[in-house]
C-alpha cells in the first residue's frame, strides 16, 4: 500500500490521470482541501497488461473520498476492481443500469483473467471475488436527482444518451468560502438515435471535463443510415445471401437488433431469421429487459439466441437468408469469425460493418480494395460484399458536441478536452472558441488544472 498524501491546500484543482492521449482509460481526480474525488476508473483496453497500475499515479487509493461512474465501458470502468483491491472503501456513484451492466462486464473480463491463469498458472488480473467486492460499493442515484455526497457536496447525474445508463456529472460544492461547480460529461450521445433517448445540454460550471471522441467529424444521419442498411438487406436477401454484422456486445448490438425488428414490423425489409451469437450480449439483453423503454422490448418479431457452437454452426450453414450479428465489432475476435469464414467467399453474402474499425483491424482490412484478408493463420478470398454502416455510433459528433455545449459557453471558466486523438481535440478546440468558450484546454496526462 502507497501512504498517504498529505492534504492538497489551495484552490480546487484536477488531475488528469487517463484518457488524455487517446480514447482509453479515463480516470479524472477532482481534489480541494483533503477531499478526493474520482471521476471514471478505466483500463486501457488494448495494452498487453491488465492493469494501468494505480500505484504509478502517485494515488493511496484510501485517500479517495467516493467514485462517479459515467458508464460501464470497460475504458471507463475495467480498473475499478484493482481500486477497490488496493484500498479504496468509499461509495462508487452511478445509475442502476450502469451498476447492472458494470456487473456483467467486469465479471466477464474476470471470466477471462481466471481461464488465463487456469492455463498457465499465473494470475493475470482480477477474480470474480474482486468484482463482487467492488459492487458492493456501488450506490445508485436516479436522473436528475441531487444526492448529497458524504456530506461534502451535491452531485447531480444528468442523461448523456451514449450507453444504457451512462450519465454526467453535475459537482456542486463549497471550499474557502467559494462555492464551485465541476462538470464532467463522460461520453455523450447522440441526437436522433433510437433507444437511449436524448442527451441532455452540458451546464456551465468552473470546470468542464469533456469527451472530444468526434471532435472535427460529422456521422451519417440516421435517415442514411436506414437507407443504406435497408438496402444491403434487401440486395442480400436477393442474392438469397446471408447477412453478417459483427457488433460489440454492450450497446450495438441491442442498437442493430432493435432497429432490425422495426425494419422488419414495418416493412422496411423483409422479415428475416435474426440469430444473435454473443454470450455476453445475451447476459446484458437482462439488464436490457429490467432497465429499457417499451418500444424497446415490444417489437413483435421474433429472433434467437445461439446458445452453442453446434447451434451457430447450423444456422449459418441453413440454405435461407438469415442476419446473424455475433461478438466482435472489429472481427479482430468473437464468434464473428466463424461465421465469416463460412460465407467470406460467398459473393451472395454481405458484411455490414457497423462499429468503428481501428486501422490494421480485420475489420478495416475487410474494406480496403484487396481481394484477401488474413486471419487464423491463412489467406481468405474476400467475395463476400462488404459495406461500411457508419451511422450507429453512439458518440456525439461535431455538430452534437456544439449544441450540447452551446448553453455552458459564456458562463463556464474552464473547459477541459479528454478522451479524444490529438487531431480531434485540437480541432474542437477551434470550435468551441468559436462557440464562445474563453478558456479551451488540452491536457497532457498527469497534469494538474487548478478550477
Amino acid at each position: 500500500m502507497i501512504n498517504s498524501e498529505s492534504a492538497v491546500i489551495g484552490q480546487p484543482s484536477v488531475r488528469f490521470l487517463g484518457g488524455t492521449e487517446s480514447i482509453l482509460g479515463s480516470m479524472y481526480l477532482l481534489e480541494f482541501g483533503s477531499h478526493r474525488f474520482l471521476f471514471d476508473c478505466g483500463r486501457e483496453i488494448h495494452s498487453r497488461f491488465p492493469r494501468t497500475g494505480l500505484r504509478s499515479f502517485g494515488i493511496d487509493p484510501a485517500s479517495i473520498d467516493a467514485v462517479f461512474l459515467s458508464h460501464s465501458h470497460v475504458d471507463h470502468c475495467g480498473n475499478l476492481p484493482y481500486l477497490v483491491s488496493e484500498g479504496f472503501i468509499g461509495p462508487v456513484y452511478c445509475t442502476p443500469a450502469t451498476r447492472d451492466l458494470t456487473e456483467v462486464v467486469l465479471l466477464d473480463s474476470a471470466r477471462i483473467h481466471e481461464n488465463e491463469f487456469a492455463r498457465t498458472g499465473r494470475p493475470s488480473g482480477f477474480d470474480s471475488a474482486d468484482v463482487e467486492d467492488t459492487i458492493e460499493q456501488f450506490v445508485t442515484v436516479d436522473y436528475e436527482s441531487e444526492t448529497d455526497v458524504l456530506r461534502i457536496a451535491k452531485i447531480r447525474l444528468l442523461h448523456s444518451a451514449h450507453v444504457l445508463g451512462s450519465c454526467m456529472f453535475q459537482l456542486d460544492f463549497d471550499w474557502n468560502g467559494k462555492s464551485y461547480r465541476f462538470v464532467f460529461t463522460g461520453d455523450m450521445g447522440r441526437f436522433g438515435l433510437p433507444i437511449v433517448g436524448e442527451p441532455t445540454s452540458v451546464p456551465s460550471a468552473d470546470m468542464i471535463v469533456c469527451e472530444s471522441t468526434y471532435g472535427g467529424r460529422i456521422h451519417d444521419s440516421f435517415q442514411e443510415t436506414i437507407e443504406q442498411f435497408t438496402s444491403l438487406i434487401k440486395r442480400t436477401v436477393e442474392r438469397q445471401g446471408k447477412v453478417l454484422v459483427p457488433a460489440f456486445s454492450l450497446g450495438r448490438t441491442h442498437l442493430v437488433l432493435h432497429c432490425l425488428r422495426h425494419w422488419m414490423a414495418t416493412g422496411l425489409v423483409p422479415e428475416l431469421p435474426i440469430y444473435i451469437d454473443s454470450p455476453l450480449a445475451q447476459v446484458i439483453e437482462e439488464v436490457y429487459q429490467e432497465h429499457q423503454s417499451a418500444d424497446y422490448l415490444t417489437s413483435g418479431i421474433e429472433f434467437e439466441w445461439l446458445e452453442s457452437k453446434d447451434d451457430a454452426w447450423y444456422r449459418t450453414t441453413q440454405r435461407e437468408s438469415s442476419i446473424i450479428i455475433a461478438s466482435g465489432g472489429m472481427c479482430e475476435g468473437g464468434r464473428i469469425l466463424d461465421h465469416l469464414k463460412v460465407h467470406i467467399d460467398d459473393p451472395r453474402c454481405s458484411l455490414a460493418l457497423v462499429s468503428h474499425q481501428s486501422p490494421n483491424s480485420i475489420g478495416a482490412q475487410m474494406l480496403a480494395p484487396t481481394p484477401k484478408v488474413r486471419f487464423h493463420g491463412r489467406e481468405w478470398n474476400k467475395w463476400i460484399e462488404v459495406a461500411k454502416i457508419g451511422g450507429f455510433s453512439g458518440h456525439a459528433d461535431t455538430d452534437d458536441l456544439k449544441r450540447l455545449l452551446a448553453d455552458a459557453a459564456s458562463d463556464t471558466g474552464k473547459i477541459c478536452l479528454v478522451h479524444g486523438e490529438t487531431l480531434q481535440k485540437e480541432t474542437l478546440e477551434q470550435e468551441l472558441k468559436k462557440l464562445g468558450f474563453n478558456n479551451v484546454l488540452v491536457p497532457s496526462f498527469d497534469q494538474r488544472i487548478d478550477l
